[in-house]
């Protein structure tokens, strides 16, 4: 096609060069010359088409063998498929009179099928979640793979089943110890000697352990049980194989344990208070130390007054009572009227050293529980405030509040208990103090009118 459009294209030249010349009356001999020329390429066009005619036939022939070759492969596969569909419908049938012949040889036999099934699925749920497992980890995948299992079990792993059951049975009753990974809380994991009580707990020297199904693992406890509690563990520890000791169990596997985490100490519920449950052990606290510092002067005044009963001749300054007979000793010379007014005079002296810091006592323990009721009060007025703001759907939005009310009131009779009591007992060795000058006064006011008398 390129070299007939070249020999058109050079005809076409030609003819306006043709043209060209005729305008401008070239000879006769050019147009010969151009004619034998265009005669020529003809000829040589036609060869080299009847060329490419040969090579196109040689290729439709190359075509059709490999059209033969595809047809007689397409018939081959079409009889090979339809043998294998007649060898599927046979199989087919043969399969079926196979399965009937099994469940007719199986008889009853293929209900233990199902029964194994069910027993293992059972039995998987258990075993993950059993503190055996902590110790001898992987024991499901058997019951697992025959849970799953289409067909009858065979005789080892009914036996797997039956050792896998009887294990959880036996090391249920076992007190064992093992070393093993335990995480601690701040993420790190450490080697630890883990004694396993029974199915019901894990214990080590730090305390009570949990075991996590879901990931295989060992953690302790976020807040250890009461120290009465753990006192258990350390008798455990120290027996042997013939003694027994008591230890505090979880029979719900870790359970109680965890919802024991959640409650609040002493600590936690004192804090719950606020301000107003600070104030009243402030309170407290002042009224222990002066009692402290009453009790102790109130001691050494009744020693020194028992050292001067002692010497009543020698009246020493240093305690109430040698005061007062010092009082007496300087008027020895005047009437017994007088002299009684002078002794009263010195005790009326003595009486507020004696009784000071004793009434604050008693204002403190009528003070606290006054105070426990205004924290009553101002957590019930919170309470309240919350609920019109939030509603009563969740109770732990008012939770808060509610425990400043019980904890402040709580805290205020906690308070005056102790302080009426510690009152009582300042007042009362107070009160012997000053008995103890007025039987003094009395009897020198009797032995100084019985010698007026004389």
């Amino acid at each position: 096609m390129k070299k007939l459009f070249k020999g058109f294209a050079v005809a076409a030249v030609l003819s306006v060069s043709a043209g060209t010349a005729l305008n401008a009356h070239a000879n006769t001999g050019a147009l010969d010359k151009i004619l034998e020329q265009v005669k020529q390429e003809r000829i040589s066009e036609g060869k080299i088409n009847k060329q490419r005619e040969q090579e196109f036939l040689s290729d439709r022939a190359d075509k059709q063998a490999l059209l033969n070759k595809a047809k007689s492969q397409l018939a081959a596969e079409k009889a090979r498929g339809d043998r294998l569909t007649k060898e599927y419908a046979q199989n087919e049938n043969t399969l079926a009179e196979k399965e009937a012949a099994l469940q007719s040889a199986q008889g009853t036999l293929g209900e233990m099928f199902g029964v194994v099934r069910r027993a293992a699925q059972d039995a998987i749920g258990s075993i993950e979640a059993s503190l055996v497992s902590a110790e001898k980890p992987g024991r499901a995948e058997i019951l697992r793979s025959l849970a799953a299992a289409k067909e009858l079990p065979t005789v080892r792993e009914l036996e797997e089943l039956w050792i896998a059951l009887q294990t959880e049975m036996t090391e249920s009753a076992k007190v064992s110890t093992f070393e093993t990974e335990v995480a601690g809380l701040d993420g790190n994991a450490t080697v630890k000697q883990v004694t396993r009580i029974g199915n019901f707990n894990l214990v080590t020297d730090d305390g009570y352990l949990i075991y996590s199904p879901e990931t295989k693992s060992i953690q302790p406890l976020g807040k250890q049980p009461d120290s009465y509690i753990l006192a258990g563990i350390k008798d455990l520890e120290n027996t042997s194989a013939d003694n027994y000791a008591g230890v505090y169990v979880d029979p719900t596997r870790g359970a109680i344990l965890r919802i024991n985490t959640q409650k609040a100490t002493l600590e936690e519920y004192f804090h719950q208070g606020g301000v107003v449950g600070y104030i009243i052990t402030a309170l407290l606290g002042l009224g222990i130390l002066i009692t402290l510092v009453r009790f102790i002067d109130l001691t050494l005044t009744r020693s020194k007054i028992n050292s001067q009963l002692k010497n009543v001749s020698t009246p020493n300054t240093n305690n109430p009572l040698g005061r007062i007979l010092k009082v007496y000793h300087d008027n020895k010379t005047q009437d017994v009227e007088n002299l009684e007014l002078k002794l009263d005079e010195a005790i009326l002296r003595e009486t507020p050293r004696i009784e000071s810091g004793i009434n604050i006592i008693k204002i403190l323990a009528a003070i606290a529980p006054l105070l426990g009721l205004l924290g009553t009060v101002i957590g019930m007025i919170l309470t309240f405030q919350t609920i019109t703001l939030f509603g009563t759907g969740d109770p732990k939005i008012m939770a808060g509040n509610i425990s400043l009310a019980l904890v402040t009131t709580a805290l205020g009779l906690i308070a005056a208990l102790p302080l009426i009591l510690l009152h009582a007992v300042v007042a009362g060795r107070s009160k012997s103090v000053l008995h103890i000058l007025d039987e003094q006064s009395a009897g020198i006011v009797a032995t100084h009118a019985e010698k007026e008398k004389a």
